[in-house]
């Protein structure tokens, strides 16, 4: 009887102990907090920690801090992390639909943006990847592309022959041929070390991204603003 009371009080002291342990929820992105999706995360955190006080501790890795861009879905797949932001362009292994979204000139400003994420068949694409295991909750901004080069880009011949970063799209990857550049796959957290040592001539990233990364430091580089696609995560 003795052990019994022992072993049940044990129980219950371990029960307390895991009860009053908040859920920790691991958020993994790879831009700097200052940036739309940085301020996303954090907000995020700041509403779930108040509503849910005590009870969930959500943890933001900014910066690539936890993974990086080639790692990120996977140890979502592995529950190494419970909440991703991913460029749109990133899941091409996962589902092609959303490659939608890297196509040029689709859309004519945020409105049409939002018009079509809200529509039927924007909230489908959402749950394109289930049966992979992975759920669309819904959809960030960040605003339109930017192109840069180590000269200046005014008419499509301009980029010809230049050694461009891109993210992980076949769309994107087309469409840099179709104008002669030469894309290049490289991890976001590459991208500032490939601008400086020549590895690639210019880039495409929003204003956040190329701000907060300091991308306008990098030596020889010319900035041309364009509305050609918009970044969406």
């Amino acid at each position: 009887m003795k052990l019994k009371l022992i072993l049940a009080s044990t129980l219950l002291a371990f029960g307390a102990a895991v009860h009053a342990a908040p859920m920790v929820i691991k958020y993994s992105h790879v831009v700097a907090d200052m940036t739309p999706k940085g301020q996303a995360a954090l907000k995020f955190k700041e509403l779930v920690e108040a509503k849910l006080a005590g009870k969930v501790e959500v943890q933001v890795f900014a910066n690539s801090q936890l993974f990086g861009d080639g790692k990120e879905l996977e140890a979502l797949l592995l529950g190494d992390v419970q909440f991703i932001a991913p460029s749109l362009a990133k899941f091409g292994k996962y589902t092609k639909q959303l490659q939608i979204f890297d196509l040029p000139f689709l859309f004519d400003d945020i409105a049409a943006v939002d018009r079509f994420q809200a529509s039927t068949a924007g909230q489908k694409l959402l749950s394109s990847m289930e049966k992979k295991g992975i759920t669309g909750l819904g959809y960030l901004h960040n605003g339109m592309k930017q192109l840069s080069a180590n000269k200046p880009l005014n008419v499509p011949s301009d980029a010809a022959g230049l050694k461009f970063r891109i993210q992980p799209s076949d769309v994107l990857e087309a469409q840099f041929k179709a104008v002669g550049g030469n894309p290049q796959k490289l991890a976001f957290a590459e991208v500032y070390q490939a601008l400086q040592t020549g590895v690639v001539d210019g880039t495409e990233n929003p204003w956040s991204n190329i701000y907060s990364k300091k991308f306008l430091k990098c030596k020889s580089t010319s900035w041309t603003a364009t509305t050609a696609c918009w970044t969406t995560w």
